[in-house]
Formats: structure tokens, C-alpha cells, sequence
């Protein structure tokens, strides 16, 4: 009688998972924390172990920490590899998708152009991506409002910071990160004469928020309200 051929892997006698496989392992389930993420979950650890012998304080702070490590992920992205399209520089859900003038401080002219707007959950990763590879030739902040970021007057009211980005055929995009009804504070760590590459991340806005990008005249948004989107991954558009 043929003799069944053992099993092969990690539950085998024979085989057994090193500490190199187990780190590999974690470092492929487990998405990257974003460095601004790092303090909240350092306070959450520290309430936990300064109140180790109270379980409700213990508890407390270790599910803040969790709470923290999943809002602050930094989970990799793979871009699209065919050349001239604009991707999502957010995760979230497709909000608006229209034409208007993009941010006055961007002293860009009053001419409407393409707009899609994402809406960030607390629940999506709030780590922002370029949406084109090119340099950045402006940043620029606006103090405003912490109103709901799913309204239209987000775009105009709330608190923003603008990246205007220049590819090498000349085209301009521009990502504007809006802070919510929660966030209250914008994370931009991008700065004038930067060369970045599309699905670079760039930036952060803590506890829900909202992302428009205008696109360069002619462009033809490729997304629909409703749809959701992968920063870094999903098509917008192509460049004209």
C-alpha cells in the first residue's frame, strides 16, 4: 500500500517557522504606523502600564493604543505603471465629482476645472499620497472652519492646505487636504521645490477630513459619487 506523502509547511514536525519568517510574516499582515501616529500610541501604552493593576484603566489605554495603531496605518500602495494618470491622493469614498475654481491662495485664476472630492472616514487610513509625479511649486495653508467634511461648503469654509504640483510635460494638479468635524490639525510634509513620485505620501489629517484634487483643464474624471478609492491606486483621471 503507497505510503502518504507527509505534508509540507509550517504545520509539519519537520518544519518549523524561524524568527526571520514570523517578522517577515507580521511586517506583511500588519500595515507600517505613520511617524505622527506614534505619540497617540505611546500616551495609550503609557495609561496602560501606569494603570496595570486597574483593569478598567488598563484596558482603556490599550484600546486606545489599538485604536490609534489601525487609524494611523501606512499601508503600501502600488501605483498604476502606465504613465499619465492622476491617482487618488486619499482612501475614502468618492463625494463629488464637478468643476470649480481651485483655492484662491493658489493665485491660479478664477477659470473652473475638473474636481473630485474624497470623503475620509475615521475609519479609512488618512495618510496622504501625490496624485502625479512632478515638483511641488506651492504650498499654501488657509485657517477656516472645522465644519462636517461631507458638505459642500467643506471645500471652501474648513480649514486647508493646497500642494500644487507641476509634472514634467507641464500639467498641473492640485491636492488640497481639508480638515473635518473631528480633525483638528493637517499634517503636510511636503515643501516647495520637492520632487515627488505618484503614490508618495506626503501627509496626514488626523480623525476625519476630506481631499479635493483639481484636475488640469481637460482632464476627464474616470470615477463616480459613491465610488470608493485607494490612495495611491486608483485611477481619477489621465492627464490631457
Amino acid at each position: 500500500m503507497a505510503r502518504r506523502p507527509r505534508p509540507s509547511g509550517p504545520s509539519s514536525p519537520d518544519q518549523t517557522l524561524s524568527p526571520q519568517h514570523l517578522l517577515t510574516l507580521v511586517r506583511s499582515t500588519i500595515p507600517p504606523i505613520h511617524p505622527a501616529g506614534r505619540p497617540f500610541i505611546t500616551a495609550g501604552l503609557a495609561v496602560a502600564a501606569v494603570g496595570y493593576r486597574c483593569r478598567s484603566l488598563r484596558t482603556a489605554g490599550l484600546l486606545a493604543a489599538g485604536a490609534c495603531a489601525g487609524f494611523f496605518r501606512h499601508p503600501r500602495r502600488v501605483p498604476p505603471a502606465r504613465p499619465g494618470v492622476i491617482v487618488a491622493p486619499a482612501d475614502g469614498v468618492i463625494c463629488v465629482v464637478d468643476t470649480a475654481a481651485p483655492p484662491a491662495e493658489l493665485s491660479m485664476g478664477a477659470a473652473a476645472l475638473p474636481r473630485v472630492s474624497i470623503f475620509l472616514s475615521i475609519w479609512d487610513a488618512h495618510v496622504q499620497r501625490a496624485p502625479v509625479s512632478g515638483e511641488v511649486i506651492a504650498v499654501q495653508h488657509r485657517p477656516g472652519r472645522f465644519g462636517s467634511a461631507d458638505l459642500a461648503s467643506a471645500s471652501t469654509d474648513n480649514e486647508r492646505t493646497s500642494v500644487r504640483i507641476r509634472t514634467t510635460g507641464g500639467a498641473e494638479v492640485v491636492a488640497v487636504q481639508i480638515a473635518g468635524l473631528v480633525a483638528r490639525r493637517i499634517v503636510c510634509d511636503a515643501h516647495v521645490g520637492d520632487k515627488l513620485s505618484i503614490g508618495d505620501s506626503y501627509g496626514l489629517i488626523r480623525f476625519g477630513s476630506r481631499l479635493d484634487t483639481y484636475l488640469p483643464p481637460g482632464a476627464e474624471p474616470l470615477v463616480l459619487v459613491g465610488q470608493r478609492a485607494l490612495a495611491g491606486e486608483t485611477v481619477l483621471a489621465e492627464l490631457p
